[in-house]
């Protein structure tokens, strides 16, 4: 039975080297040549990193475009997580065979990790098995194994004697408790990730044959010892990497690339913190208004929230209370359910928020907090009402005239459709993060708003007044 903890609890764990591990990671990173590639299945995988490519699209010319660039890695934001099952498959089956075509054109090896979300929802293991399957059956390439690591620091979900954790307040909660493992679409019943996967996989891979990697071996800052452990994982067996601070998976890494000299080959499904410390990404201070904003604008900003899960909606009713002076607009999603009635929501919406934007207001769209479930329906019709609604939604920024000071976008499916739909970006850069785990892009050229900033900001991100506090430090 795993139980609630309290976060103190980490306290009673041997401490890491943190120079020792950095030293590990940053030597083995020295030697290796290989383009990361990361396929983010919503638009907040980039939580960690800054002044990377995230491309929205996986043409041969976008994934050729991210082989060429001089960075380690680059990130195709394929949003599978909107997608149904078979939808999905095919959006990993096109990138992985245009991933191989650029590797040969270029020369130069990949490596794939499949970033989603830290609290475990996600098309699993479709996505990784897709890829594995179509690389294997089109190349010389054979993967031993799937390296599986959804620690993610800066929203306090970590990995303690393999069950996995979220943390809420000073508690510790295993992940199948909290409100993310009742999720319509990907839900799941256990913590322990090697139960997790045995779950997923419908016992495929049973959780006794797993390979574990334990804090005492990280924080031993043994890395042979991880890469002695890879040596022997074969038959795509599943790796379960614990991790409580960066400075862990820093060991593993430097252990994992030790097992690619060797010519070891694993894919990843992680959360955001493996692609920050594969590409060698260092740390930058949190950006300020001064470093998104540009001055001379004098429009007004807007803030759209589709997420439903409690802590937006935590963020939001603090938001409203503290800052009252921001133009607040309800998206009924009821109206789904009526003929036109997403249409005319949409409409409503647009139009008010055009003109609190002209006007140097700042806008507060909002879905409405009551979330419809649709009696009776399975998890594939449930997630198209909610694309239909996200689709809505994301129409009002589409209608916009006026370019805002800034956009935030609350929620997975709601981000993404902003950025790819609404905005139309092909390609952003990665500004960097206005508080722990909520990145800004920055829009091209050719977008909607060109070189305008963009705050993906997590549903399940950040404590009570995060929102409120982004929100402040943006409108000065």
């Amino acid at each position: 039975m795993c139980e609630i903890v309290g976060i103190d609890a980490m306290e009673l764990l041997p401490r890491t080297n943190t120079a020792q591990a950095d030293a590990l990671l940053q030597s083995a990173l020295s030697r290796q040549n290989h383009k990361i590639v990361v396929l983010d299945d919503d638009p907040t995988g980039v939580q960690t990193v800054h002044g990377v490519n995230v491309y929205t699209d996986w043409t041969h010319h976008s994934i050729e475009e991210g082989f060429a660039e001089e960075s380690t890695l680059f990130f195709i934001l394929t949003n599978t997580r909107s997608m149904g099952r078979e939808e999905a498959r095919e959006v990993n089956q096109e990138i992985a065979l245009r991933i191989l075509d650029a590797s040969i054109k270029y020369h130069k090896p990949f490596v794939l990790v499949s970033r989603s979300d830290s609290t475990l929802r996600g098309h699993y293991p479709l996505e990784t098995e897709t890829l594995r399957d179509t690389i294997e059956h089109n190349s010389e390439i054979r993967y031993d194994g799937e390296i599986i690591c959804p620690f993610f620091r800066e929203g306090g979900r970590l990995t303690l004697k393999n069950v996995h954790y979220v943390r809420e307040g000073k508690m510790l909660v295993p992940a199948a408790m909290t409100e993310f493992a009742k999720d319509k679409t990907f839900g799941y019943h256990h913590s322990h990730l090697g139960k997790w996967c045995e779950e997923k996989t419908a016992s495929a891979y049973q959780a006794k044959d797993m390979a574990y990697v334990s804090l005492e071996c990280l924080r031993s800052g043994d890395s042979k010892a991880v890469t002695e452990l890879l040596m022997g994982v074969h038959g795509f067996q599943k790796v379960i990497v614990n991790a409580a601070e960066y400075a862990d998976v820093q060991v593993f890494l430097a252990g994992y690339l030790g097992a690619l000299d060797k010519g070891k080959q694993f894919i990843f499904r992680s959360a955001a913190a493996i692609p920050k410390l594969l590409g060698g990404i260092s740390d930058r201070p949190l950006l300020r208004r001064a470093d998104i904003v540009q001055p001379d604008l004098k429009s007004g900003g807007i803030i759209l929230v589709g997420s439903h899960v409690q802590k937006t909606t935590l963020q939001l009713k603090l938001l409203q209370q503290a800052m009252p002076e921001l133009i607040g607009l309800e998206f009924d999603v009821c109206q789904a359910l009526v003929p036109g009635g997403l249409l005319a929501q949409a409409q409503r919406v647009a139009h008010l928020a055009e003109d609190a934007v002209a006007m140097g207001k700042t806008a507060r769209v909002y879905t409405s907090r009551k979330r419809l479930d649709l009696a009776g329906a399975d998890e594939e019709e449930q997630l198209r009402v909610s694309v239909r609604i996200s689709d809505a939604v994301t129409s009002v920024i589409a209608k916009l005239k006026t370019q805002p000071a800034f956009i935030i976008a609350k929620g997975g499916i709601t981000s993404s459709d902003v950025g790819t739909k609404a905005l139309r970006v092909r390609r952003a850069l990665v500004m960097g993060q206005v508080a722990p785990g909520v990145p800004v892009w920055k829009t091209d050229e050719q977008s909607k708003f060109a070189g305008m900033p963009y705050v993906i900001f997590p549903g399940n991100v950040g404590e009570t007044r995060t929102l409120l506090d982004v929100v402040k430090e943006l409108c000065g």
